[in-house]
């Protein structure tokens, strides 16, 4: 991928895309081509089209959405893109009183099938939007109700029957999104997907889509990823976007109250690689939630104890199935994209840097100072410690969201962070154009709180440091360890405990 002003010629290559958001084109060309292009003078970063990877009703409950239900916000007239494995046919995502689809545009960016191969873009879909119709039946004791149940959706389909994609392929789909951001009204970009970091945010091409889309005046929510118990510095690519809301995943102990929710061991840790970013930006359920299944999906194939049948909300089963469980920050991306929603349906001229500084602000931040998860396939035990690179600044509050109405007027960009080591202390660098430099009520104590900033010192985890500098092996990345390259995304089975 090349980034070129309008005159495009790959010396002998072929474009395959021109990509208008972020000034680049994709393309296929020799590899001896490679530096006579990069000595072109219209050239100034190429970088190869790398593979992506894909990353309720409890979740609902623990963000405090019924409190939004109750005030009439259901995100009605919101558009958001679901840029994943495609959105199947399912009952919960039809209007009810209409009884049409919900989901209003359709776009293919890879070879799939018109379904859901994969099974996880309806899953995503069913946790942003889905009006728990199926599960709604008399005597029910679970309605399986997503976030925003009434907002309308897109189906932007960038991972085929296997969860694999490329950079190509996701920013064309984030470039549709924005182009059709006034005919749907799309508000919200929902990315519960990513891969490794390899260069600076201000190169990645990934990355810099997401940076546009939200200069264009819509909110990016994208996954932490599922690397958190290979240590700090795992966020993955476009989590990693300074201005993008990136989310870690809890769990929620499938109780109603978040009071006993804790962190998932695999949720990616910050600080990002390279730019040394804070992230993730905030926490929501994503642990063995229930959403919408896609019949004969990859996923259904390979995990059909997850499936979840009728029994778990009706007293009289009956019906194939409709729903599974699955885990990841793939699952807690989506509630964050749902309450999003629900915000600009209250107030249409919210601006994604008000969101984002309103959904940090308020986020819960009260924590144990760790916990220890315990993995049911290996037995195997991980603490985690509940400092600003685990849990940003807190768990997702929908209703206290809803009820703020503080004003930012600046930048909500992600701050970065540095390491004395003569010290030992770590701060917060805040950019010039920052919120939190410049105004009171958005001071870093007052969007990330005392608690995951103990004594002022950001590096609270003895090992945040070091393990930064692992970043890149097989290690980091999970294809060796514990974690597992299949639950990346939340894919791998019954999650945590």
């Amino acid at each position: 991928m090349s980034v070129l002003p309008c005159s495009v010629n790959l010396v002998g290559g072929v474009v395959n895309k021109v990509f208008t958001l972020i000034n680049a084109v994709t393309g296929t060309l020799n590899i001896g081509d490679v530096i006579a292009l990069s000595n072109k003078p219209n050239v100034t970063y190429i970088s190869l089209d790398r593979a992506i990877g894909a990353t309720l009703d409890y979740s609902a409950s623990g963000v405090n959405a019924p409190v939004a239900w109750t005030a009439g916000w259901d995100g009605t007239g919101v558009g958001v893109a679901i840029i994943d494995s495609g959105i199947d046919s399912h009952a919960d995502l039809l209007a009810r009183r209409a009884q049409r689809s919900r989901v209003v545009y359709r776009e293919k960016f890879v070879g799939a099938s018109e379904n859901d191969d994969f099974g996880h873009g309806t899953h995503v879909a069913g946790i942003v939007a889905g009006n728990g119709s199926a599960s709604d039946v008399p005597g029910s004791s679970h309605v399986l109700r997503g976030i925003a149940p009434n907002a309308n959706l897109l189906d932007l389909h960038v991972l085929d029957q296997n969860g694999s994609s490329n950079d190509s392929a996701v920013i064309a789909a984030i470039q549709t999104a924005v182009n059709l951001r006034n005919r749907y009204n799309v508000r919200v970009i929902n990315l519960s997907l990513g891969r490794p970091i390899y260069e600076s945010c201000s190169l990645d091409p990934l990355c810099q889509a997401a940076e546009a889309a939200w200069s264009e005046g819509v909110v990016v929510v994208a996954a932490a990823g599922n690397l958190g118990r290979n240590g700090y510095s795992t966020v993955l690519s476009p989590g990693n976007s300074p201005h993008a809301i990136t989310v870690g995943a809890m769990k929620t102990i499938e109780t109603f109250t978040p009071s006993d929710d804790q962190i998932a061991s695999y949720s990616s840790k910050g600080p990002t690689y390279i730019d040394m970013t804070v992230k993730p930006d905030i926490v929501a359920p994503g642990n063995l939630v229930v959403s919408l299944l896609a019949p004969g999906s990859t996923l259904a194939r390979a995990y059909p104890g997850n499936v979840v049948g009728s029994s778990y909300y009706s007293l009289r089963p009956s019906g194939a199935p409709q729903y599974m469980r699955l885990s990841g920050t793939s699952m807690a991306t989506p509630v964050v994209s749902g309450t999003v929603a629900l915000m600009l349906q209250k107030d249409p001229f919210l601006t994604p840097d008000i969101v984002k500084a309103r959904l940090m602000k308020t986020a819960r931040k009260t924590f144990p100072s760790s916990s220890t998860a315990v993995d049911p396939l290996t037995g195997e035990s991980y603490t985690s410690f509940y400092d600003l690179f685990t849990v940003g600044a807190g768990y997702i509050d929908a209703g206290a969201a809803l009820a703020d109405h503080e004003l930012a007027l600046l930048s909500s960009v992600s701050p970065s962070a540095i390491y004395d080591p003569a010290s030992q202390k770590g701060r917060l660098v805040l950019p010039l154009i920052s919120n939190w430099k410049w105004f009171p009520q958005w001071s870093i104590t007052a969007v990330w709180g005392n608690t995951v900033i103990p004594n002022g010192n950001i590096w609270n985890a003895s090992n945040v440091w070091s393990s930064s500098g692992d970043w890149g092996t097989s290690i980091v990345w999970g294809t060796g360890g514990p974690t597992g390259s299949s639950i990346v995304w939340g894919t791998g089975g019954n999650g945590e405990q």
